[in-house]
């Protein structure tokens, strides 16, 4: 009898479950509105809907190099340039299946099976499930109010001492999901030095950049050539289902990672590089979409708490609320999927982020409209008594 593989036993990504019972639900007829997962409602740029039409009827659509194609890897250092004013060599980019495959590749290349790596808690729940398949050692570190919802070089070895590592990796996403933390220009200078000073690999997630509201973004290619950094297509230019995102390497490290992306990937899929290409420069179409999101925020900001789920951190960027349920419930996976069964209203439960303290916390994605937020928090009003 086949067995799983011990690399295999790892918690279920909640937020997908919940989104598996919402579409069955909807499929029955009955009405649901899901914030459980950061899915944009708008659909991609129609620059890069039209680039994918002609390139269809013009066809072929094969295999590309395993880095990218070359004029796709060219943007996207003239991205860098023009954004942070970082010159970014297109030989140091490599174009991803999705943001998922750069953390698959990232922590391949950087680390062997036992090796430590820390990243903040709550957080992206992926992270920690792909590290543990693979091998590594998860240092969770709590990030809060005392270190400004972000990692720090004091937190982190306190938690490594505590743990009794040797750190190898930190990770980092700024925007963070679930929190929507910003980490400042000047924290994340200070990280990345501390990472140098230590020998250990600094990862920057980034695939939330666009999506800020106020607060300064900043990207690690600006200060911190040894960091690798990973960003995507799908949130800011809201193509989810395309799965194209890319790595910035430092030059010892593209070798490798081409090696691995061969023999896992092939390359990425060429019509959705091209997709990506004309994308980039949908810049006024883009900003009405953040500033939609910026509307939700606005709006989910001032209601939420008066419907008694006060924010757990402040609505700095990407799209989503991280609320304290702890006045109705101890169990916020019960919550989420009592709430969807009686309200139609799909959100994803605490633990999935936080295994330790989420069971008092919600994540809501507003990547919808501000008119699905109003219903959405009406009917939660409702339930809620």
């Amino acid at each position: 009898m086949l067995i799983p593989a011990n690399r295999s036993a790892v918690e279920p990504f909640h937020a997908m479950d919940i989104l598996a019972e919402a579409n069955r639900l909807k499929a029955e007829g009955q009405s649901v509105i899901s914030l459980a997962v950061g899915q944009p409602a708008a659909p991609a740029p129609k620059a890069a809907i039209v680039a994918a039409e002609t390139a269809l009827r013009n066809g072929p659509i094969g295999y590309t190099d395993a880095l990218g194609r070359a004029d796709l890897r060219g943007a996207l250092s003239r991205y860098y340039e023009k954004r942070h004013g970082a010159a970014v060599s297109p030989d140091r980019i490599l174009v991803t299946t999705g943001s998922s495959a750069g953390f698959n590749l990232a922590f391949l290349t950087l680390f062997d099976s036992g090796d430590a790596v820390a990243i903040a808690r709550p957080g992206y729940p992926a992270y920690r499930n792909i590290l543990k398949a693979l091998g590594l050692v998860v240092v969770e570190v709590p990030v809060g109010p005392e270190t400004e919802y972000t990692l720090t070089p004091d937190s982190l070895e306190k938690e490594a001492r505590a743990a009794r590592v040797k750190l190898k990796g930190v990770l980092l996403a700024s925007p963070a999901n679930p929190t929507g933390t910003i980490t400042s220009r000047a924290r994340l200078q200070t990280l990345a030095a501390w990472c140098d000073g230590n020998n250990v690999a600094f990862i920057s997630d980034e695939i939330y950049h666009g999506l800020s509201y106020g607060a300064e973004e900043a990207s690690a290619v600006e200060f911190a050539p040894n960091a690798i950094v990973i960003n995507s297509f799908s949130k800011y230019y809201r193509m989810t289902g395309w799965r194209i995102g890319w790595m910035v390497l430092p030059e010892r490290l593209v070798r490798p990672a081409e090696c691995l992306a061969q023999s896992l990937y092939i390359s990425a899929p060429e019509l959705s590089q091209i997709a990506a290409m004309a994308a980039l420069d949908a810049g006024e179409e883009l900003e009405l979409y953040r500033a939609a999101c910026r509307a939700n925020r606005d709006f989910l900001e001032k209601r939420l708490p008066e419907l008694g789920l006060p924010l757990l951190s402040p609505m700095d960027g990407a799209f989503y609320a991280y609320v304290d349920v702890s006045r109705y419930t101890n169990d916020s996976m019960a919550f989420a999927k009592n709430m969807l069964k009686e309200t139609g209203i799909a959100a994803t439960p605490g633990l999935d982020f936080d295994p330790l303290d989420g069971h008092r916390a919600l994540r809501l994605s507003y990547a919808g409209t501000l008119e699905d937020m109003r219903e959405a928090t009406e009917r939660i009003a409702a339930w809620l008594g």
